[in-house]
């Protein structure tokens, strides 16, 4: 059993940064992880994925350049840093463990998720 929890979010305006945190515990040792996000009316979308060792990351192309994915496997911890923020990246944000050690962009292969964090980007 593996419990996420997000924090991090809240209210910034455009062109600010957020640093979004996943605390982990449980059975997800070797696990790749993600982040996803669902903005209101909107089916949850992609966003980073990261590896169990970091040595792959993958991106979607919306954010690729403003966002950065990493984890610190000491601490149980995955991170989202989020720079030159736009509205359009308000959304609730979710951090998932799907099981191996290697990346995904797919949501249905990740089977543990957090109740998500807010971010709301005022322009």
């Amino acid at each position: 059993q593996v419990q996420l929890v997000e924090s991090g979010g809240g209210l910034v305006q455009a062109g600010g940064s957020l640093r979004l945190s996943c605390a982990v515990s449980g059975r997800a040792f070797g696990y790749a992880m993600g982040w996803f996000r669902q903005a209101p009316g909107k089916a949850r979308e992609f966003v980073a994925t990261i590896s169990w060792s970091s040595d792959d990351t993958r991106y979607a192309d919306s954010v690729k350049g403003r966002f950065t994915i990493s984890r610190d496997n000491a601490k149980n911890t995955l991170y989202l840093q989020m720079n030159s923020l736009k509205p359009e990246d308000t959304a609730a944000y979710y951090c998932a463990t799907k099981r191996g050690s290697s990346t995904s962009d797919y949501e249905r292969v990740y089977d543990s998720w957090g109740q998500g964090t807010q971010v709301t980007v005022s322009s």
